[in-house]
């Protein structure tokens, strides 16, 4: 009974504040229509600069295939490579292809041909998949020129067929997508928690709750099951938002996806009421929060594969939380995985539950 009066205490007390509300509504419309489109790896308008040396015709036509490519941009065919390479100084170009004087008299005779690509590799990523881009079109550009010109086909030795299992587009916001609803999770269920009992402190009424016969138990469970209510309607949001705008269902069950989200809501919460229990003021628990949650994020396989990570990193993210409902999500949406095949997911995630949601309740000082 007294758990029910202090639940209806925590649900007025959230209505009444006109901002939280929106922000559980909004803040997952945001982060699907926007974030996916900002954080995509994948490359375009790649600025390109070319050297034609050649000046013949098939030099000129892997120029227009360049300047027709969604990749590339192409910014201008000089003469010589001091003038293209100062245009990357000045940051007008990302990659210089300089074709040889030989080329189309190579092409015509099956000679191999020596072009160079040079890359700026100031933004890593941009130079290196740039210059990857730029040495597929010239070796696809050459077998097509070779096959028109001669009639026939260079035998290859070697053979290799590409197949792209589970997202056979290469699409990369069916990768980001499912991870980004759980940064909504982490920010819903991290924030809020770990502002709701140090703003009671601050406003003096958490004193009238230390003079009821109210357990700490009860009064920190009555803390978390709002906040659980709130994370599932705030996923729920996000897989209307993905079905709608992206097109993207899971292959696999919601149930799986709800199982392994209820068990992560109870960690981002407790995480938020230890904050909160261990904070004395808003703006100390704001900054601890925000130092939690980079963490989580930066150490959760969203942006960067675990499996690159420094082996010191690796052994960090083992105590990730995030790391586990992240390949669960991703499991289920791009392969169908079912709760047998994330079994050890769901039991490091059934673990950080059970172990912060004891440490919520433990770390909460009640004064008798």
């Amino acid at each position: 009974m007294v758990l029910k009066y202090l639940l209806e205490k925590e649900v007025k007390q959230f209505l009444r504040n006109s901002l939280l509300p929106r922000i559980a509504i909004v803040f997952p419309l945001l982060v699907l229509l926007v974030m996916p489109w900002a954080t995509s790896f994948e490359v375009e308008n790649v600025n390109v600069v070319i050297v034609d040396n050649d000046n013949t015709a098939l030099s000129g036509r892997l120029a227009h295939k360049i300047e027709g490519s969604r990749y590339f941009n192409l910014v201008g065919v000089v003469g010589s490579y001091g003038e293209a390479i100062g245009k990357i100084e000045r940051q007008e170009a990302d990659v210089l292809l300089e074709i040889p004087d030989n080329f189309e008299r190579s092409l015509l005779t099956g000679r191999k041909i020596d072009y160079q690509v040079s890359a700026n590799s100031v933004n890593g990523v941009r130079g290196n998949l740039g210059a990857n881009y730029m040495n597929a079109l010239v070796a696809g550009f050459a077998a097509e020129a070779i096959d028109e010109e001669t009639g026939r086909v260079v035998p290859q030795p070697v053979e290799v067929i590409e197949q792209y299992l589970y997202n056979e587009l290469l699409d990369y916001k069916k990768l980001m997508v499912p991870a980004l609803m759980i940064i909504v999770i982490i920010i819903i269920c991290g924030i809020l928690p770990a502002l709701n009992i140090v703003s009671e402190k601050e406003t003096g009424t958490i004193g009238q709750i230390n003079v009821t016969p109210v357990g700490k138990w009860t009064f920190i469970l009555a803390k978390l099951l709002p906040y659980w209510v709130i994370g599932v309607v705030a996923i729920s949001i996000c897989f209307v938002v993905a079905w709608l705008v992206y097109g993207l269902v899971p292959r696999g069950s919601f149930l799986t996806i709800y199982a392994a989200a209820a068990l992560f809501i109870i960690v981002m919460s407790s995480v938020g009421l230890i904050v909160s229990n261990h904070s004395s003021t808003m703006q100390q628990a704001m900054f601890v929060i925000f130092f939690i949650m980079v963490l989580f994020m930066l150490l959760s396989g969203l942006l960067t594969p675990v499996a690159s990570m420094p082996d010191w990193a690796q052994y960090v993210v083992i105590f990730n939380p995030p790391h586990y409902i992240i390949d669960i999500m991703r499991s289920v949406y791009l392969k169908g995985g079912k709760f047998a095949s994330n079994s050890f997911e769901f039991g490091m995630l059934g673990l950080f539950a059970v172990v912060m949601a004891l440490w919520a309740m433990l770390s909460y000082r009640k004064q008798e």
